[in-house]
């Protein structure tokens, strides 16, 4: 998300911050929202490899960062592919992944080969799920770490997935940095966030292990980024910022992401969809911290010509391409069965989604399986009835690609909702739509500019607002 709440558990205070405008070097349909100076939040990268990281040579040439006894460098052509309830450990404990004979990427970014035949996946959901109506809880693990509860609009306690699943939720999508214990990290050293690396590997490996024992689905959604990525800004983690050309940066990412997600399956916890950067309308791994850049990441630069994937250059656009294909390779190498996700914001825009998405399927040719959106009424995107001719349109225009909200809440302004049926009507219109699988309320714990949460704080726990939960009432 481009707008998000700031959490302070230790007060259990909530703010609210802001994108601001981005810039681009080459002209695109119209301005793309965020850019340098944006707030947000960020991850630790040190959680995944181990501490002691030097460079080392690849066959292509290029460089790329690797730990001396965890990731392996591979090489890099880049050649286009067709289309459980257990606390988290502290921040402390860091896992080296397990790059045995029997685990190790068995593809670089680019090979042509295909990884071993699975069923192939069908279109819709998984088999189980007719649709994915989902929720973004991604921050609810800070919540439980200090000691919160929750508790059902008939006051009955409840964890957080049985209570979601009782007013009809199936699915849970959680974000994921790559360092968020880095310097500009979401959990650096004197931030709001610095308890634990939340949102780490080992955090993610928890809580998807309680989304599978609930059994709902489950979203991963990879920022790519120490802190948050979205229109504001896609700075490049920690780990990354020294590698020399978009070669190297690819297999960056394809290591990170075989790996995180290869982990995920050998625990039984596989996602159902894997979402490839978060709202990268401007474009994916494009910026750099300075020495005025803030906790949320606000004051970034642009990282090198060689290296950025910034949407408003020629070469940036190539870049973005070739990063977003090598996530979607890293994959697929671990289950063809699991959907790959792209994900952009601003539908009200619909001459930047129109440009975006011939940019990246049809020019780039980008072999994502599914296309998500942000779409939030208080951020201009209208109500769900407006939403019905460009998600329709979408249908038409890509008749390979299936579809997903991948976050909204119905808030008309900041703080504010009328409890008038439209957060249901957005479940129910895209439910009702071809090739539209899903949609993900955006933290429904958290209140700010985009609309108020699905709960209430009393004293340190969270109730279930009854007004907001009888817009999701099912039969049971």
């Amino acid at each position: 998300m481009g707008k998000f709440g700031l959490v302070s558990l230790a007060a259990i205070a909530l703010c609210a911050c802001e994108d601001s405008s981005s810039n681009a070097t080459e002209p695109v349909p119209e301005k793309i929202e965020g850019a340098t100076d944006v707030s947000q939040h960020g991850i630790d990268l040190g959680d995944y490899l181990s501490s002691s990281a030097i460079e080392l040579p690849l066959s292509s040439g290029s460089n790329v960062l690797v730990s001396s006894d965890s990731e392996q460098p591979i090489s890099s052509d880049d050649t286009e592919m067709s289309s459980g309830g257990v606390m988290p450990k502290s921040s402390s404990s860091r896992i080296v992944p397990d790059l045995s004979s029997d685990s190790r990427p068995p593809y670089s970014s680019s090979s042509k080969m295909n990884p071993p035949p699975e069923s192939s996946s069908s279109k819709g959901p998984a088999p189980h799920f007719s649709f994915y109506n989902g929720a973004d809880i991604s921050t609810v693990q800070e919540y439980e770490r200090w000691g919160a509860k929750f508790y059902d609009v008939d006051g009955s306690e409840k964890d957080i997935f049985t209570l979601l699943k009782d007013h009809g939720f199936n699915a849970i999508r959680l974000k994921t940095f790559v360092s968020p214990k880095a310097q500009y990290g979401y959990a650096a050293s004197g931030c709001d966030h610095d308890a634990e690396a939340y949102a780490d590997k080992d955090h993610i490996i928890a809580y998807a292990k309680k989304i599978k024992a609930a059994g709902m689905a489950f979203l991963l959604d990879i920022h790519y980024s120490d802190n948050w990525a979205d229109p504001g800004k896609q700075i490049i983690p920690s780990r990354w910022r020294n590698v020399k050309s978009s070669d190297a940066m690819a297999d960056s990412v394809y290591n990170y992401t075989y790996d995180l997600i290869n982990s995920l399956k050998q625990l039984n916890a596989t996602p159902e969809m894997v979402q490839i950067g978060n709202e990268t309308t401007p474009g994916i791994l494009i910026h750099v911290p300075n020495s005025k850049t803030d906790c949320w990441g606000n004051g970034v630069d642009k990282a090198s010509t060689a290296i950025n994937g910034d949407m408003g250059t020629s070469a940036g656009k190539a870049n973005a391409g070739k990063y977003f294909k090598a996530g979607i390779r890293a994959v697929k190498a671990v289950s063809q069965n699991i959907k790959t996700v792209l994900h952009i914001e601003s539908i009200r825009k619909t001459n930047t989604v129109d440009w975006w998405m011939n940019e990246i399927f049809k020019n780039q040719k980008v072999p994502a399986d599914v296309m998500g959106f942000s779409a939030y009424t208080a951020y201009g995107d209208d109500k769900p009835d407006k939403w019905n001719s460009l998600f329709r349109n979408l249908i038409s225009t890509y008749p390979n690609l299936e579809f997903i909200v991948a976050e909204y809440n119905g808030g008309e302004s900041d703080n504010t909702y009328s409890y008038d049926g439209s957060r249901k009507k957005a479940v129910d219109m895209v439910r009702g739509l071809d090739r539209w699988i899903g949609v993900f309320f955006w933290e429904p714990t958290l209140s700010g500019a985009w609309g108020p949460a699905l709960f209430d704080w009393d004293g340190p726990n969270m109730k279930a607002n009854k007004k907001a939960f009888d817009e999701y009432k099912v039969e049971f």
